[in-house]
């Protein structure tokens, strides 16, 4: 992925990301942010998928999707973009990029949590086909809500066959 002459890459997070993952979650989160120690926790797991988004290689995003091995559903964890780098389309590229890692591990669906009070980022996932499930009230440990939204993820033998797909109306 191209914005300008920067080039945007996508790839799984490293145990050598760990400074710059914790940087980035302080430069975009005031609380809940995840520790050194979950981090650590997560790059270990085998039910978790953590991709980072690098910009002339420089980690600028990361989304974190969270699977278990008993459930059709996975649940996006953390997405972040440094601040520095909005506007460019990381924050869908993560995004898509979480949904087809949901759908490669057998997911029909994905959810996650957003404050009620972020707007770009639930303008985000309304985009993306994101609908409302259910308010959680006090959700945040600053006592904020949040909105559990979701998404039926289509599988690959259900999406369209682009070879029946044609041009005209």
């Amino acid at each position: 992925m191209r914005h300008g002459d920067q080039r945007i890459e996508m790839r799984r997070a490293r145990r050598d990301d760990t400074d710059a993952l914790l940087a980035l979650e302080e430069s975009v989160f005031a609380t809940d942010r995840i520790t050194r120690r979950s981090l650590r926790r997560f790059l270990a797991s085998p039910s978790a998928v953590l991709t980072v988004a690098t910009l002339d290689r420089e980690l600028v995003g990361y989304a974190l999707v969270l699977f278990r091995s008993d459930s059709r559903g996975a649940r996006l964890y953390s997405i972040a973009v440094a601040p520095r780098a909005a506007g460019r389309g990381i924050g869908s590229a993560l995004l898509a990029t979480a949904e087809q890692q949901a759908r490669e591990l057998g997911c029909e669906a994905i959810s996650l949590e957003v404050g009620t009070q972020n707007q770009r980022a639930l303008d985000l996932y309304t985009r993306g086909g994101y609908r409302p499930i259910r308010k959680l009230p006090g959700y945040y440990s600053d006592g904020s809500d949040a909105l559990r939204l979701g998404k039926t993820l289509a599988t690959p033998s259900a999406a369209p066959d682009a070879a029946h797909e044609t041009d005209s109306p």
